[in-house]
């Protein structure tokens, strides 16, 4: 066991090469970030440019206090995500500017959480005598986990908007509503409405807000939609695992993306 657990040191040593180029790169575009938001006097995307570069931190406190290895291509899609989501999503609006980058986020949040609840019970599974989980079972556990976390996720951006009035679940323009609200009968029937062109909205100081070309969703398709692509991370992951458990010679190219216990 002691030869395999430095054989395995030494791969991923020798992989995690690969990935030092991006780490070096993403890392160095923060601080030039967080150089140029003090500059321009904004001190909260300075601290998430802060926040980034703690965060680069983990894969690193992963592999050395648990001896787990991190293979290059999910550490480097680790880095990546994070880079993604704070410095280009938030500080650089891209979830504004390109309307898929959040589906894309979300789709890539549900694989890469997909794969930390599959390594969690599989080495555990690999490292253990008295215990032997089968490939389907380690599939289920990642998949939950990852559709676990999304739904948190959601949780989040929900408390956000209501408590600190944030709108993290985007709001839609839709053209058409079926609501039971909208019954005059007060009955279990939804009324529809279609091809809605405008809508207006009178507050009690007088103050009348127009939404052209429809009616304002506010976050339900954006949640849906968010945890409908975890799902699809979290899915094509389990196929991952399901294939590097049921046969890890056959299915090399999944070594790529299952961390392992050195």
């Amino acid at each position: 066991m002691g030869n395999f657990s430095k054989k395995m040191k030494q791969k991923y040593k020798e992989t995690n090469k690969k990935s030092i180029a991006v780490y070096l790169i993403l890392r160095l575009l923060v601080v030039i970030s967080m150089i140029f938001q003090i500059l321009m006097g904004n001190f909260q995307n300075a601290m998430m440019c802060i926040l980034s570069l703690l965060l680069f931190t983990i894969p690193t406190i992963v592999t050395e206090k648990f001896k787990i290895g991190l293979p290059s291509l999910l550490e480097a899609l680790i880095y990546l995500f994070i880079f993604s989501s704070t410095i280009l999503g938030e500080i650089n609006n891209f979830y504004g500017i390109i309307p898929f980058w959040d589906t894309l986020l979300h789709t890539l949040n549900g694989f890469l959480c997909a794969g930390i609840g599959f390594s969690l019970v599989d080495i555990l599974n690999q490292n253990s005598k008295k215990i032997s989980l089968s490939p389907i079972y380690l599939v289920i556990v990642a998949f939950c986990f990852s559709m676990t976390i999304g739904i948190l996720w959601e949780f989040f951006e929900f408390t956000a908007d209501n408590v600190f009035k944030t709108d993290m679940q985007k709001d839609r323009i839709v053209k058409s509503i079926s609501s039971v609200e909208l019954n005059p009968n007060k009955e279990n029937n939804p009324i529809k409405i279609n091809d809605i062109e405008k809508t207006q909205i009178h507050s009690k100081d007088g103050t009348i807000t127009t939404i052209d070309n429809g009616y304002l969703d506010i976050g339900i398709i954006d949640t849906m939609k968010d945890l409908f692509v975890n799902f699809i991370g979290a899915v094509i992951f389990s196929i991952i695992g399901f294939l590097h458990v049921k046969n890890r010679e056959k299915y090399k190219f999944t070594e790529k993306f299952i961390p392992t216990k050195y």
